[in-house]
């Protein structure tokens, strides 16, 4: 019996079922035309620069976590004089990396066509002012450490906090990040905050700021807002939203952007898990929201909000019910 699904097939009709050719010049012409897109990539300024790399931006971020935790990453040998030779050698790596990197990010965002030369010179004396900075952002962060040493009766160390808890990490890469931030680094603090939260579960906007002493415990699930402010001290726990309400419009209908829209958090405030606080309200010092708590409102100082405690009935056959 003949099958019909090979009635087609001879040696005198042997084109059946093949794939038709595809005409590749009219897709690249598309996807190549310069339609004036606000995601068009090709860039005409006379500093026209590719984007700036994610593989070595990210490996910046990790060279710079092995100089600011000398011993903990990329260093067999702790000796001092090893140490001082892996500090210096590494700076220098990254200070000739992220030299490129924020040039490309500076090209990348400018309007006004400025020439390379500008550019590249902009870039060395952010690169060179980040630089001088890591000094004090390491002093942060220890303080940050020992937060978590304190503040979780599973750790061991400072030095396990540092070297295992996914919250350390996502801190670490936000204080960096900020820091490119305030220094007006386009593009670049954005890429380092969200390589953390695709490796922690923990989104923090690099815009936010954040007191000493920071702990985030487990935290997978956590969003910081941009204009967020949070003083010392501040503990927050898996799945805390720190986000804004709904944006006001201009009168085009577009989300107007650069107002203060997220919440404050004073100093010895303690965020529990799945809580969600949004909008511009002020958290008072010494404050502590319980669970699944949802608040958009202001509170003073050291108040205590948890959910309604539940109620227990007893139903007899059906009554009540």
């Amino acid at each position: 019996m003949t099958n019909p699904e090979l009635a087609d097939f001879s040696p005198t009709n042997p084109t059946r079922n093949e794939p038709t050719p595809i005409v590749f010049d009219s897709v690249v012409n598309a996807l190549s035309a310069d339609d004036n897109s606000p995601l068009q990539h090709i860039k005409r300024s006379p500093c026209a620069e590719p984007l700036p790399s994610l593989t070595i931006v990210t490996s910046i971020v990790e060279e710079l976590r092995s100089v600011l935790f000398p011993g903990y990453f990329d260093l067999d040998d702790s000796r001092s004089d090893s140490v001082k030779f892996h500090i210096g050698h590494v700076l220098d790596n990254v200070r000739r990396g992220l030299r490129t990197q924020i040039k490309r990010g500076i090209c990348f965002s400018c309007n006004s066509s400025p020439s390379l030369k500008d550019c590249a010179a902009r870039a060395q004396q952010t690169t060179d002012e980040f630089i001088q900075k890591l000094p004090a952002i390491r002093s942060v962060l220890t303080e940050d450490a020992i937060a978590a040493y304190e503040g979780d009766p599973a750790a061991v160390s400072c030095g396990e906090a540092v070297f295992c808890y996914p919250g350390l990490r996502a801190i670490t890469d936000y204080r960096l990040a900020h820091e490119l931030h305030v220094l007006g680094v386009p593009l670049l603090p954005r890429m380092i905050t969200e390589y953390a939260h695709s490796r922690t579960g923990i989104d923090i906007h690099p815009g936010a700021k954040i007191g000493a002493r920071f702990f985030i415990d487990h935290g997978t699930g956590i969003v910081i807002g941009e204009t967020c402010v949070i003083g010392r001290d501040v503990r927050l726990y898996q799945g805390v939203t720190l986000g804004a309400k709904s944006f006001p419009m201009d009168e085009h209908g577009k989300p107007i952007k650069g107002i203060a829209r997220h919440p404050i958090l004073e100093d010895n405030v303690v965020v529990y898990a799945g809580a969600t606080i949004l909008g511009r309200v002020t958290i008072g010092h010494g404050s502590i929201i319980g669970g699944n708590v949802w608040l958009t409102r202001s509170l003073p100082p050291n108040s205590r909000v948890a959910q309604r405690g539940h109620r227990q009935e007893l139903f007899v056959d059906g009554s009540g019910i």
